[in-house]
């Protein structure tokens, strides 16, 4: 049977897809279409798999774009191929079921349902919700502030982390702020929180006119929430390498700290996804050490609270 103009039939992994729409504008302010986001994905698939293969997903859909309607999914959608690997995860409701993203093939059957923005949670399906293989701190800056004060607080988070023996690496969120992850032996949640929010606290008062660890609103205007939050087992994080639904094609950009240490501009730290690939095919995976075990660590109980002197 022949294929239509705008679909492409190939095979990945093994299994046979039928990709369509592959000229639909999903960008219209960068003419951004189906097929270029497609193969941003297949570019930097590879890299992005070490971050996502073996956690439960969850996505945002936007079949039409930003400018149509989109919604946050975790059940799989409707048309996937029978061979996603998909996992149960219990629930208050009972076991749910989430696809895992685990090859380049489920990658792509997932975007092109129109859920290219990808999230994960901090833990595997195989060690379970209350095995937290990694720590992430989301830098939100708020109202009056932006990506470059996010760094400088950023560094101050990696000096209180490096003075636990902990190392950090920094992931620009595609958004507005910057996601900091810390690569655990597997860790109870509870651990992992108090440690989270301890930290963010210690940064709040360290630093009262810059730093909020508070989640109500009002107390971010000209200040940047550390939200420590995110380490709860029923939370996810758009995964490194996923696309925002943003008005412009945006990424989840691993970055050196030496790029975060000389961001004076929120520009310098925005990337579209062509140069993400492009990075990626220049440097690899600046995120790689992030998911090798080797690299865990095991969390203290509490920060210490060391006073400079």
């Amino acid at each position: 049977m022949p294929v239509a103009p705008d679909r492409q039939a190939l095979d990945v992994d093994g299994h046979r897809l039928v990709l369509t729409h592959l000229d639909k504008v999903l960008f219209p302010q960068t003419g951004t279409t189906k097929a270029a986001v497609l193969h941003y994905f297949v570019r930097v698939a590879p890299e992005m798999l070490d971050h996502c293969a073996g956690r439960p997903a969850s996505f945002v859909r936007a079949p039409e774009g930003p400018d149509g309607q989109s919604w946050y999914a975790k059940n799989p959608p409707p048309g996937l191929p029978d061979w996603v690997t998909v996992t149960q995860v219990a629930s208050r409701e009972g076991p749910a079921p989430y696809v895992v993203i685990d090859s380049t093939a489920s990658l792509l059957a997932m975007v092109n349902l129109g859920a290219y923005e990808i999230h994960v949670p901090q833990w595997t399906a195989a060690n379970g919700p209350d095995a937290h293989d990694r720590m992430v701190f989301d830098l939100d800056p708020g109202e009056g502030v932006d990506l470059v004060l996010c760094c400088r607080i950023a560094l101050g988070v990696r000096r209180l982390l490096a003075e636990d023996g902990l190392e950090a690496y920094p992931v620009v969120s595609g958004a507005k702020g910057l996601h900091l992850y810390v690569p655990l032996r597997p860790t109870a949640e509870r651990r992992v929180s108090d440690y989270a929010k301890a930290l963010a606290v210690r940064m709040q008062r360290e630093h009262p006119d810059l730093v909020t660890a508070v989640m109500a609103r009002a107390a971010r205007p000209g200040k940047v929430f550390i939200d420590w939050s995110q380490n709860a087992s029923a939370k996810t994080t758009a995964a490194p390498y996923t696309l925002r639904v943003r008005p412009r094609p945006a990424v989840a950009a691993p970055v050196t700290w030496d790029e975060v240490t000389a961001s004076e501009h929120p520009d310098d730290l925005r990337f579209t996804p062509d140069q993400v690939a492009d990075r990626v095919a220049e440097r690899g995976d600046v995120l790689a050490d992030l998911a090798d075990p080797a690299g865990a660590h095991e969390l203290p109980d509490r920060v210490r609270n060391r006073r400079r002197g």
